[in-house]
């Protein structure tokens, strides 16, 4: 079919007309054919156009449209550049239960994008629609290359075909790729192996080997795909909903090409994404990882998600959001310490499972938490255990698109023998429905089971009517049809009824069920097109009502009451050689027996086998388990049937004894052998590995490792002390792993004694010396050391012997002057060590003595000065007889002797006499013994000979500077100096007491040269007592104190309102959230109250108080939270209010039938009924608009009425007037309310009008700012507000900059573009805001930039 041009008039019949007609639907052109229409009878019109495609080549293009019309039209489909006729390309139909007609393009190619039109006629017009389809070309191919592959792949597929019809009669026919949706394939891609019994059931595919088969020559093609593009693909989570509101998946991917397209296609039609999680669909990568979230959760969600990778397939999942709904909601729940709390709601529908949020983290079943269901899968439970004050907060819960959350309350233990002690686990619970929940539950399953029955009745009833209008059919078939003589190569064999196919199943079902061969059942059309061929243009029309297009699930011509059914199937056991195993299963009645199989044979009750009914539970026990017990079991009853796989292990096993036995440590001496023997248990091939401290042994000429089915032994010849260490002996197959230690000890004599020998002492009457111990005792503790000394200058050693366990030694027997030599060993019970040998120590040598301390001045006269100091630690070996003092004055190099040469200084004090008036020195002091004097100390400070100074008087004009709740800054004048009485002060001591203390404490331990100090890390509103105390040489003066106490705190302020543009009226849609923020100063911090309507607000709403804000939030807003909300502000100093009008209402719902009556000529009185709202909303009012026949426009001639009727006036005769009514509040309009039409018609003769083709105008233009930012310079936690406006056309793309740092997504920057006025909010600048702030427009057609500076004021 060929397009008609727009310019070509459009062909008619005779006697039609041609009216265009104007949609409803833009997009849509409608040709009416009549003048008048008869009443009830309709031109065709489009409600729902086709959308435009851009889809990926290989895929499924569906265009979808519903139209209406009476009598029902026509609808065909067309392109520009082609024909739609070939069917295996183009398959036109129509679903009754949703009013669609669909064009389904499957596997469609480059060649196929195309402009498309949809044809929609009957016999009082037509409607047109156009739609376009873009098809991505997948990776590097050429179009012409896909195409003759997809040519080549077509003949091959029709040749294939027509092979299989011929042979139909003599073997089964193979199962056709067609049959099973593309989807089917696609999820089992990316499925877990857990789930195929259940998409299989779902699709009603039940020949598994047949599909494992595909499914493993469809992961070999995929898989050579991905590899062009794909390194590494892992940790595949398929999509569900994390949070109210988001949905995710995601996987674990490395690519070759960093910059390989990502797409996302939804059914099939790509879908756009980007990195902002304001979009709907969004991608956030974290290294390796992709995660792919949906927000704004609708139904519409639900869906195939697919990733590709330059057209290749890397990800399906399924969507599918349960039809749920909370019948009762978890509520809040108060639990005292070390109380279990319990949540518990009742879903409308059953589910098996729903998510639980602790604080917006998920939670799993675990210590802390206990997540259960009941039996029916309505009630769901959340225990958390064990409350403490940490667990207080906001739970949530998620139950397909619906949510609710509630608090859990942690109260301290009243009882006050408690307090301060850990208290004990408590068995109470605090929370839960009880016996409400479980009526409520009861109440909701019989209405779902009573529902259930209603439509298997429904349906029965349909299949039975189907049932009935085929058999009427087949008679009318047989008598039409026209008999060809058989052939003899295609002769048919007589057919029988077709089975109905299987209903789907469930994963237990699924697993039990063997597929039914359907080698007879066959669609009569191939047949009948083999044994007699038609021409074309006749098998065209035969065909069309046989050939059946799947595109979605496999759905079931029968519908059987399940009857009893398995809420448990059985599941795969493992069980170890030896022990019990146990499979379980659960039927819906406890009134059905069934039947056990093994391996296909029936079973019963032996000695090692017990099969237990309790109740609807079935238990089939093993005990005992030997390999013959492994196997499949099946359990069947009212013919249904679930089978698992009983898995019978023989990990390696080792005797209790045998290996406490071999955990003994092993000791023996070196040069021994050691030997190590472990029986053991189980299924070959058994792995042995022998390790020494963690590092496998293997065989050489000191290790033999002997193997056996059941026991291994290491043999370790020759062993040297090095071998000591943990033995372990790991066995391994393939079943599991089992380890046993044990310590291998070899004794040997110790090593030599350790240097370095140390002199303790040296004297004339003794040596005292002391060395290490040996590093390695050899596993012998060390009895004795054997010591020999030689004196130096002969060639004898004598032997002094043994002497204990303790390395040191004092040799008395010593000649004075005389040097010696000594050799040392240690002695175990395994042998003597090697010896060490000391260096030459003398008999009375030398030792000088240390320096003794620094010298301290201890007082400063003009005529003498007194110095102090401490022995020093090193005295030499021998007794401190004395000391020397040296002086030096200030910038000479010559020390003097204070003291007389030959009379040494007994004491530790000395009085220097020697010195000059005004002159500045220094001293130092040696150490005498019987050696002679040692190192002189290090000098001490400089200090002048004269008398001492006078301490200083008090500072002048102590003062408080400034003060925070953690600091306080002082200032003072220096005091004045009186000759005589008083110096000059050299420093200052702050000192600080608290109020309930009576001592002083110093802040600062060195004097402080500055008259001003800042206290840091003062206790907030603590009263504290400063004083400051000037100091000299001649010591510290009389304290000054503060007149009085100071509190740590800011200096006072009255509370104040900083945001002058607070909005004292609010209005918000109930079940949004209301949140109002106030920002003050004050100080000290203030006593925050909020208050509704002059009482306490609710537990409900949440108050947040921080330093210099207040939030009142409102989670989900009702209508009953509307109010005047107050907040007081009070501290010591004064107090500030201030209130805001919160009014929560939501959409007005529209008032009722509209009524005219003319009481008045010329008039007319509008009334209608109140809209329900009425009642609820006093801010509720009408509007009302009027139109004419004339102006045909709509327009307002009455706003703001609280009643409801209005009289209308300048009603012209002859005119049609409609009036509409709406109901209006502060969130809207609700939705109109129409009269009927009042007036008389007049006929008019028709008047035609022809105009000119009008030009299009292009308002396309470059961004432009027409109003730029301004310079702002802003004090600090103040609030900022930036605005500038822009004008362009495609509306500019705006981003904000701070230097040259985008802060579009900054959270700390409220960022606004409306119609053109862009604008920032900062709500308390700081220092770091301080910068460049630019704006930056750009479009298709160009970009403009406009930046401003923001100083902060300290």
């Amino acid at each position: 079919m060929k397009f008609t041009k727009s310019k070509e008039k459009e062909p008619t019949a005779p006697g039609q007309v041609a009216i265009k007609k104007r949609s409803k639907v833009p997009g849509v052109m409608i040709t009416q054919f009549v003048e008048n229409i008869p009443a009830g009878k309709s031109h065709p019109d489009f409600s729902r156009k086709p959308i435009a495609l851009t889809i990926q080549e290989g895929k499924l293009a569906v265009f979808k449209a519903i139209i209406t019309g009476d009598p029902t039209p026509n609808v065909t489909w067309a392109r520009n550049n082609g024909d739609v006729s070939d069917p295996e390309r183009y398959v036109a139909s129509y679903d009754p239960v949703l009013g669609e007609h669909q064009l389904q393009m499957p596997n469609v190619g480059v060649d196929q994008a195309d402009t498309y039109k949809c044809y929609a006629s009957n016999e009082y017009g037509r409607a047109i629609v156009t739609v376009t389809l873009n098809v991505i070309e997948v990776g590097f191919k050429k179009s012409k290359a896909m195409q003759e592959a997809r040519l080549e792949q077509r003949e091959k597929a029709a040749a294939d075909l027509k092979k299989t019809l011929r042979t139909r009669v003599e073997q089964k026919e193979e199962r056709k790729d067609g049959e099973v949706d593309e989807k089917f394939w696609e999820l089992l891609l990316s499925a877990d192996k857990k789930d195929y019994e259940r998409i299989c059931a779902e699709y009603g595919v039940t020949d598994f080997r047949w599909m494992l088969k595909k499914l493993n020559e469809k992961k070999k093609e995929i898989e050579e795909q991905q590899s062009q593009y794909i390194e590494h693909l892992s940790n595949l989570r398929h999509i569900e909903i994390k949070t109210p509101g988001c949905a995710e998946f995601e996987f674990e991917m490395d690519l070759k090409d960093q910059n390989a397209r990502i797409f996302l296609f939804k059914d099939g039609v790509m879908v756009p994404f980007n990195t902002d999680t304001d979009e709907k669909h969004s991608l956030r990568q974290v290294g390796r990882k992709f995660v792919f979230s949906v927000h704004g959760l609708n139904a519409e969600d639900a869906g195939l998600y697919q990733v590709d990778i330059e057209g290749v397939n890397v990800f399906s999942t399924d969507f599918k959001i349960p039809a749920v709904d909370f019948l009762v909601k978890i509520q809040e729940v108060k639990a005292v310490e070390r109380e279990d709390a319990v949540f518990e709601c009742v879903l409308s529908a059953p589910l098996p499972k729903i998510s639980w949020l602790g604080k917006n983290i998920p939670l799993e079943q675990g210590e802390k938490y206990d997540i259960s269901v009941s039996e029916d899968m309505l009630i769901h439970r959340l225990v958390v255990k064990d409350c403490m004050q940490v667990d207080k907060g906001i739970y949530a819960t998620v139950a397909g698109m619906k949510s609710c959350n509630a608090w859990l309350i942690v109260e301290a233990d009243p009882d006050s023998n408690q307090r301060g002690k850990k208290a004990a686990r408590k068995t109470t619970q605090a929370g839960g429905g009880g016996a409400d929940l479980i009526k409520i539950a009861a109440e909701q399953q019989e209405k779902l089971q009573k529902e259930h029955e209603e439509r298997m009745e429904q349906l029965k009833q349909i299949q039975a009517e189907e049932a009935a209008a085929k058999e009427e059919e087949k008679p009318a078939e047989e008598i039409t049809a026209a008999p060809e003589p058989p052939k003899p190569k295609a002769k048919p064999k007589p057919k029988p009824k077709p089975k109905p196919k299987p209903e789907p199943k469930t994963d237990s079902e699924a697993v039990a069920e063997e597929p039914e061969p359907e080698p007879e059942v066959e669609e009569e059309q191939p047949e009948s097109e083999e044994a007699a061929p038609t021409p074309p243009e006749e098998e065209a029309p035969s065909e069309e009502p046989r050939k059946r297009v799947r595109t979605g699930p496999l759905v079931p011509d029968t519908i059987i009451d399940p009857g009893v059914h398995f809420t448990s199937g059985l599941s795969d056991v493992h069980a170890i050689i030896g022990q019990s195993a146990e499979m379980v299963c659960k039927l819906s009645s406890e009134k059905c027996d069934g039947i056990w199989y093994k391996d296909g044979k029936e079973i019963t009750s032996t000695d090692d086998l017990t099969i237990v009914k309790d109740g609807a539970v079935h238990k089939i026990i093993v005990s005992n388990c030997t390999e013959e017990d492994g196997g499949k079991y099946r359990f069947e009853a009212d013919g249904r049937k679930t089978e698992a796989m009983l898995i019978v292990e023989d990990p390696p096993r080792m005797n209790q004894d045998d290996l406490a036995k071999f955990s003994e440590p092993v000791i023996i001496k070196v040069g021994q052998k050691a030997t190590f023997k472990m029986d053991f248990v189980g299924r070959e091939p058994i792995k042995v590995q022998w390790y020494n401290e963690g590092e496998e042994m293997l065989e050489d000429n000191h290790i033999k490792i002997e193997k056996s089915d059941s026991h291994s032994r290491l043999l370790l010849v020759k062993c040297q002390r090095k071998d000591s260490g943990e033995i372990k002996l790991k066995l391994k197959n393939e079943f599991g792993t089992i380890e046993a230690l044990s310590r291998l000890i070899v004794l040997d004599k110790p090593t030599n004694p350790m240097g370095p020998v140390e002199v303790l002492e040296a004297s004339a009457s003794c040596v005292e010396f002391k060395w290490r111990p040996p590093k390695d005792d050899g596993g012998s503790p060390i009895k004795n050391y054997y010591i020999e000394r030689n004196q130096i200058g002969r060639n004898t050693w004598t032997k002094i012997g043994n002497i204990p366990g303790e390395p040191n030694y004092k040799d008395t027997d010593v000649d004075h002057g005389r040097r010696y030599c000594y050799r040392i060993r240690a002695v175990t019970a395994e042998g003597t060590s090697d010896i060490l040998e000391t260096n030459d120590i003398q008999a009375g040598t030398k030792a000088y003595p240390g320096p003794p301390s620094t010298p301290k001045v201890v007082s400063a006269f003009k005529n003498c000065i007194t110095l102090a100091w401490s022995p020093p630690t090193n005295t030499g070996g021998t007794n401190i007889v004395g000391y020397n003092m040296e002086k030096r004055k200030r910038g000479s190099n010559l020390w003097g002797q204070a003291n007389p040469p030959d009379e040494p200084i007994k004491g530790k004090q000395y009085d220097v006499k020697d010195v000059v008036e005004g002159m500045e020195y220094e001293f130092r002091v040696s150490a005498i013994n019987f050696s002679g004097a040692g190192e002189p100390s290090t000098p001490s400070e400089f200090v002048i000979a004269r008398d001492p100074k006078k301490p200083p008087g008090k500072v002048i004009d102590l003062k408080v500077t400034d003060s925070t709740y953690t600091s306080l800054s002082l200032s003072w004048t220096k005091p004045k100096e009186e000759k005589g009485v008083q110096d000059e002060a050299k420093g200052y001591f702050m000192e600080i007491r608290p109020a309930e203390n009576t001592e002083w404490g110093r802040c600062n331990s060195n004097p402080l040269i500055s008259t001003s100090y800042t206290i840091l890390g003062l206790k907030s509103m603590a009263m504290y007592w400063v004083r400051v105390v000037a100091s000299n040489e001649g010591g510290d003066g009389e304290p000054r104190d503060l007149d009085n106490y100071i509190i740590a705190m800011p200096p006072p302020v009255r509370p104040n309102f900083t945001n002058r543009k607070m909005k004292s009226f609010m209005v918000m849609r109930a079940e949004n959230s209301a949140r109002v923020n106030i920002n003050f100063e004050a100080s000290p911090m203030p006593t925050i109250i909020w208050l509704k309507d002059g009482m306490p607000v609710s537990k409900r709403v949440t108050v947040s108080n921080t330093d210099g804000m207040s939030q009142l939030l409102i989670p989900s807003a009702e209508r009953s939270d509307s109010g005047i909300y107050t907040i007081i502000v009070k501290n010591i100093v004064g107090q500030e209010t201030f209130s805001v009008e919160i009014r929560v209402t939501d959409d007005p719902k529209p008032p009722g039938p509209v009524e005219l009556e003319e009481n008045v000529p010329g008039t007319l009185t509008v009334s209608w009924e109140p809209s329900p709202d009425e009642k609820r909303d006093n801010h509720l009012h009408y509007m009302v608009m009027k139109r004419d026949s004339i102006k045909r426009t709509w327009h307002s001639v009455a706003d703001r009425l609280f009643n409801n009727n209005f009289t209308a006036v300048n009603i012209m005769p002859g005119r049609e007037y409609n009036f509409r009514v709406y109901a209006k509040n502060d969130i809207g309009l609700s939705e109109t309310s129409e009269s009927l039409t009042w007036g008389v018609v007049r006929k008019k003769e028709k008047f035609s009008l022809n105009l000119a083709p009008s030009k299009p105008c292009n308002f396309d233009s470059a961004p432009i700012f027409t109003v730029p930012l301004k310079t702002h310079t802003i004090p600090e936690k103040y609030e900022c507000y930036m605005s500038c406006a822009v004008r362009g056309f495609p509306t500019p793309h705006i981003t904000w900059y701070r230097n040259n740092v985008s802060i579009n997504t900054d959270t700390n920057y409220y960022i606004t573009n409306t119609c053109g006025v862009c604008s920032m909010l900062i709500l308390r600048v700081g220092a770091k805001d301080n910068g460049e702030y630019r704006v930056v427009a750009e479009n298709s057609l160009g970009r403009a930039e406009c930046s401003t500076q923001l100083t902060i004021l300290e």
